[in-house]
This record gives structure tokens, sequence and C-alpha cells, in this order.
């Protein structure tokens, strides 16, 4: 192996990526980088401080390449192109600023000397000047002498110098390694190792390079039955949920750093049985999903890895008709392992099992075995439905039994459809409005299941505040059913606020009816009698409120509650939203939690958050829902409880962050 070294100048690492002389190979992942990282990085260039080394290769022969997230690269260079394996975060981003990217329109205050996204605000202050403009001025004095009346207490010199220093980033000098004379399998060894630690990809990503280098073109494959899915209302059956697909039915389990080397050990007839294997499956269990369940859309699916092992099974099985039981058995596993939250968190090693069980002459029943069903079916108790809110998996199952009943639209009669759009757009409702309840009752009791309906945007502008007492007559004038198919009590004493918990309790108990009866119609007859406890989250809970002003940091509450404990913290919610973001790029960091600590890491399947007697799971996007979700009901600053946060020194148990309130 040959390599060469050099420094080279931002300013001119631009050039040759828009002159498409630098360009990525197919085993780089996207461009993941927020405005916020983007920031960061300018802020370091700025202060000359190292912001890491780029690793180059020299191809003998031009691989499968993937477009950079910019308008660049697209023609073909005028000499021979030199190929990103580390780094492409960063030159994508600063190529964006450099060329005034929309999503990436970096300002900088030169009172301050710090850099953030373009912003409403920023646009009105004038200390606030765009990146972009600066790289490319050329005219520093007139823009100097321009902030005069902006900066009073800052000399002409001082703003000079600052403003300089932003147009210098372009001459920041990063320090160059190009790799020669190797093979594409040769270079995803080595890129693989080089984004195994540190700032880590993630095992789908790695999986999906080793794939590229041993199968080329395969990102093109995988790309092209996404789009098809995507279609098809199932957006999540992107190339990440291909590439696991894939790697199990490859494998017989998920991707893991240990199964990087047997990728690149798969025959040529290996991978191409893999692939029509999920591509099979597919087309098989979408319909299913589609017409038997009722699952029109994959976002109501709280996981869609749940489907990798139906997706194995359905794409090995012998070309003919499927069963009526053995259909209805395979639906009621997949609500029974998400009613049990399989799939929520780390998934190579219930992959490494439910794999190798849909391979076994009666595949779904080793599936039942997996969950511990055998011995007796899945009910849904009222009391397993108590404290949950529109994160549970029974929110889920909330929307099948209210479609399976035909539920419709209020006031507009529609059939309710996770696939409206427009006014008709599918939405949850809360019955009993949060004004008429917001004086009497917590968020927490406000957001329970029990108090959530599915009808369109248009009917809940139509309800607005009003409480079921106004407007439930109006409904029923239209037929009993609008009501009944919701599961939602006829009862006209439970329509005010102050019997709101009686309520709840009896649509509690309604709902848990039904889905039982959704689960007994699909359950096979080998299996027993129902028995109790059958959700692992049953008297665990974690609430989460947000206090923020206008004068200092926002904080979090949590409160994570067991059987037998209660267990509260503040976090700094700037702190921990980046410790998420670092941890979504690979980086572990640690929490202060005032006064304990707790550990924020990346997984497999997206992050870990040790809270408490909790290790609370889910993807990046996950957590941003459920801090957002908080953001809307912000609680003033002034409020803050003060909490004296001890550190936890039991066994935690793993909650889903999508089941929080």
């Amino acid at each position: 192996m040959a390599i060469s070294t050099a420094h080279m100048p931002i300013s001119e690492l631009m050039g040759k990526v828009t002159r498409g002389e630098l360009r990525l190979p197919e085993i780089q992942r996207g461009y993941v980088w927020k405005p916020p990282q983007v920031a960061k990085l300018l802020d370091s260039l700025y202060r000359d401080y190292p912001s890491g080394s780029l690793l180059l290769w020299e191809a003998e022969s031009d691989p499968e390449t993937r477009p950079m997230r910019t308008s660049a690269g697209t023609q073909p260079a005028a000499q021979s192109a030199l190929y990103l394996l580390d780094g492409q975060q960063r030159l994508t981003s600063l190529h964006r600023v450099f060329s005034g990217h929309p999503n990436a329109d970096i300002v900088f205050n030169v009172e301050t000397e710090s850099f953030q996204n373009q912003s409403a605000a920023t646009k009105k202050d004038p200390r606030w000047l765009r990146v972009h403009d600066l790289l490319h001025g050329t005219q520093m004095y007139q823009l100097v002498s321009g902030m005069k009346q902006a900066l009073p207490a800052l000399d002409e010199q001082t703003v000079f110098d600052r403003i300089t220093r932003v147009h210098r980033i372009k001459d920041y000098r990063y320090y160059l390694e190009t790799l020669r004379e190797l093979s594409y399998l040769e270079v995803t060894d080595i890129f693989v190792r080089v984004n195994s630690r540190g700032r880590t990809l993630r095992a789908t990503d790695l999986a999906l390079a080793t794939l590229s280098a041993r199968w080329p073109g395969v990102l093109g494959k995988f790309e092209g039955e996404s789009s098809t899915w995507q279609k098809a209302s199932f957006p999540d059956l992107d190339t990440g949920f291909l590439t696991r697909a894939m790697t199990a039915a490859l494998l017989g389990r998920g991707p893991s750093q240990w199964s990087l080397g047997r990728l690149t050990a798969a025959t040529d007839e290996e991978l191409d049985t893999a692939w029509a294997t999920v591509r099979r499956g597919l087309a098989h269990l979408v319909p299913l999903l589609k017409n038997n369940l009722g699952v029109q859309h994959s976002s109501l699916l709280p996981s869609v890895l749940a489907l990798v092992p139906l997706v194995v099974l359905l794409g090995e099985r012998p070309d003919a008709p499927l069963a009526e039981r053995d259909r209805d058995a395979l639906l009621y596993w997949l609500l029974a392992a998400t009613i049990r939250n399989r799939y929520s968190g780390s998934t190579d090693t219930v992959l490494s099992q439910d794999i190798p069980a849909v391979r076994k002459p009666d595949g779904i029943r080793a599936l039942l075995d997996n969950l511990g069903l055998l011995g007796g079916r899945v009910s849904v108790s009222s009391e397993d439905l108590a404290g949950r809110g529109q994160g549970s998996p029974y929110f889920f199952l909330s929307f099948l039994v209210a479609k399976r009943a035909g539920a419709t639209d209020w006031w507009f009669g529609s059939a309710i459809d996770a696939t409206a759009q427009g006014s008709q757009k599918l939405q949850y409702h809360h019955i009993h409005p949060r004004a008429t309840l917001k004086q009497k009752y917590s968020k927490h009791d406000i957001n329970d299941l029990a108090n959530l309906a599915f009808i369109s945007g248009k009917a809940n502008l139509k309800i607005s505040d009003r409480s079921p007492s106004a407007y439930f007559p109006e409904l029923e004038q239209m037929g009993a059913e609008s009501l009944a198919k919701h599961f939602v009590p006829d009862d006209s004493s439970l329509r005010t606020a102050d019997s709101y918990p009686a309520f709840v309790l009896r649509r509690r108990e309604m709902l848990a009816e039904a889905m039982t009866s959704l689960l007994n119609s699909l359950a096979p007859a080998y299996l027993g009698p129902a028995t109790n406890g059958t959700d692992p989250l049953t008297g665990l809970s974690l609430d989460l409120d947000l206090y923020q002003s206008s004068w200092d940091e926002p904080k979090l509450v949590v409160r994570a509650t067991t059987p037998s404990s209660e267990w509260r913290c503040i976090l700094d919610l700037s702190a921990f939203e980046q410790a998420l973001d670092e941890a979504a790029q690979g980086v572990v960091s640690d929490l202060a939690l005032s006064g304990a600590d707790g550990v924020v890491r990346p997984a497999d399947n997206g992050l870990e958050v040790e809270l408490g007697p909790f290790v609370v799971e889910g993807r990046r996007e996950d957590w941003q829902s459920a801090l957002d979700r908080e953001r809307a009901d912000a609680i003033p600053l002034s409020q803050l409880p003060h909490i004296d946060a001890v550190a936890w020194e039991g066994e935690r148990a793993r909650f889903p962050i999508a089941s929080s309130d």
C-alpha cells in the first residue's frame, strides 16, 4: 500500500468538490449533519482549532459512487477523481456554506464571535453577518464602516480583525492522507476500521458499506426497492431497513461488527438469493399488513424492525398459498411482539433468535415460542393501558381496533385513513380537550391513551376546545355509531371535566376488551388460555416536563417510576440535546443529572440513555419527537422544582422513549 500526505487549503478543496474531482464511493453513508454541527465546525476553524484530517483514495478504476449532498460533482472531472473515505460530513458542510446552500445558511455575530444558523431574529440584527458573504467578500473596510452604529462599543480595527478571520477560514489547511494501490475490498476494510472508533457509523451503515464493496451497485438496488415501497405508503422500508433485512437473510442475524467479515465472504449466489428473499418477502408481507390488519402506512408501526423476521419467513417459504391459520398466526406474532416491545431496543440479539426460528419447519410457532406464548396467549387489561400515551404500542392497537370497528371521521363520515392528506389527514384528538382539563389534571393525565381518538384535522378544528358535553350531542344526532365505533362510552354523566377520571377508566375497559378481541381473532388454536402480566412495561412510566423562559437555559425534569420507587433529575436541555446529537454520530457522552451521573451512548438501533432505573432507548428522531412534544407544553422556568438526584445503583429496565409522557 502506498500513502502520500499533503496539506491543502479549504478553498482548494472546495474547488475540487465543485469540479467533481473529489467524489464519494458507494461505501459512504449519506450526509447527516444538522446546522448546529456546521456552526460548530466553523467556530473551530475560526479559532484555528484542530478539526481532524481527511482520508482519500486514488482508485485504479472508477468505483460505484453516490452523490454528494451539494450541487457539485455532477459532471465528469477534468482529471482523475479522488474518493473521500473520511471527512464527508465536514467537506459537504463547508461546500454548502461556501455555495450558499439554504440548509447551511450560517451567520456570525461580530460582537460575541459566535456562529449559528440564520433565523428571523438574526436577519433583523445587524451584528449577525452571513458567513457565505464574508468568505467571498473583498470590500472589508466598507463593511466595517457600515457597522459603526450597530457596534459602538467595538473599535473599527477589532471589527475588521474579526470579519477578516472569518474570511480567512478558506485558507485553513487540512492534512490529507491519500491511499493508492488498493482494491475496493481493501479500502472498504480500512473505511470500516476508521469508522469503528471515535465517531462511529451505525452497524447498518458499516454493513451497507461492506455490501457495496462486495456487491457493487447494491445502493442503487436498495434505493429502487425503497422507492417502490415509499409510493405504497411504506416509506420506512428505507435503505437502512433493507440493509438489516438483507443481512438477516444472508447471515441469520442483524448487522454488527462481528458480521462484517462474513458479509465480505458471501458468494455472488448467496447475495443474489438473499436479495431475492427480501424482495419476495416484502411483496407478500406489505399487502398482508394492509389488507388483513389495516396497517395502511408504515408510520403506524412502532418499529418496522419487527417485520424483518416475517420478511425472511415469507421470502423463503415454498411458493404456495399461505394458509389462513398461518396468516393469522403471523399477524398475531407481530402484535404480540409489538406489545412486548421486542424490537424497541438492541435488535441484533433478538434477530439472532428470531431468524433461525422462522427457518424451522413450523417457523411461526417457533417465533411465538421465543415470545414465551406457547403456554398462554396475550390479553390486554385496563390496567395495562393505565398511564399509556401516544408513544405506547397500545396506541397502534387502538387505531387497529377502531379501523376494524369501522370508525369514521366525526361529522364528515369518511373511514379513518392513515394515508389521507390535506384537511382529511388523520390526527389523534383529545376527546376531553386540554383547555377544559389543564386546571385540574396533569399533562400525564390529559395525554392518556384513553383520551385520544383518531379523526381528521378538519374535524379537530371543528371541535376546537369544546367539552364533550357540548359537541357529543351533535355527533349523536348523526348516529349512535359515531362514538361507539371509536369505543367512546355513551354515558352522558362522563362528559364533564369533573367526571374525566371515570371517563378514562371506562374507555380503557372498552379499548382493552376490543384489543383482546382482535388478538383472540388471530391467535392460533394451539396457544393456551390468556395469562396476566404479559406487558413488561406495566407499572413503569417515564414523564418528561420542560421548563423554559427567555432569561435562562431551558431545563428538562425527568421522573422515572417503577412499582417500588420514583427517581427524578433535572437536565440542562441544550447539553442534553448536544449529547444526543453526538451519540447519533457515534460518541459516548456523560451527563450531569443534578448530582447523579448518566450516560448517552449509540446503539445498533438508535441511542441509549441511562436515567435512574431505566435505560431509555430510541432513535434520535424519537427523542426529538418527545422533546418537541414537551416544548409545545412548556412550563414557566420560574416553576422549576428543586430536585436532588441520587445515583442509581440497582438494575436498569429497558424503556422506549416513544412510551414516555
